[in-house]
C-alpha cells in the first residue's frame, strides 16, 4: 500500500508544480488555494508512504514522478520544448524510478 500512497503523492506533486504557473505568483486566490492544498496532500501522502519505504527510495521516486509529470505536462500545456535529448533524459528518470521500485 505504501507504493500506492507514494504514486498518488507524486501525482499531487505534479499538480502543485503545475499549479504554481496558474497562481501567477500567488496573486490568484483559487489557483493558490488549490496549489497549496495539493502541496499539503502530496507531503502528507509521502510521509505515510515513508512509514514503510526507505526515505531515499521514497523521496527519489516522489520527486521523479513529479519531475517527469511536470515536464511532460509542461510540454503539452505550455509548449515547453520536447527535444529528443529532453525526452531521453526523462526516460532515464523513469528507468531510475522503475529500478528503485524493483530493488526495494
Amino acid at each position: 500500500m505504501a507504493w500506492v500512497y507514494l504514486v498518488i503523492a507524486g501525482l499531487f506533486e505534479t499538480g502543485w508544480a503545475l499549479g504554481l504557473k496558474y497562481t501567477e505568483g500567488f496573486t490568484r486566490p483559487i489557483p493558490t488555494v488549490l496549489t497549496v492544498g495539493a502541496m499539503i496532500i502530496s507531503v502528507v501522502l509521502l510521509g505515510i508512504a515513508l512509514r514503510e519505504l526507505p526515505v531515499g527510495t521514497g523521496y527519489a521516486v516522489w520527486t521523479g514522478i513529479g519531475t517527469v509529470g511536470t515536464a511532460i505536462l509542461g510540454m503539452y500545456l505550455f509548449g515547453d520544448p520536447a527535444t529528443v535529448a529532453r525526452l531521453a533524459c526523462l526516460g532515464l528518470i523513469i528507468a531510475g524510478i522503475i529500478g528503485l521500485k524493483v530493488i526495494s
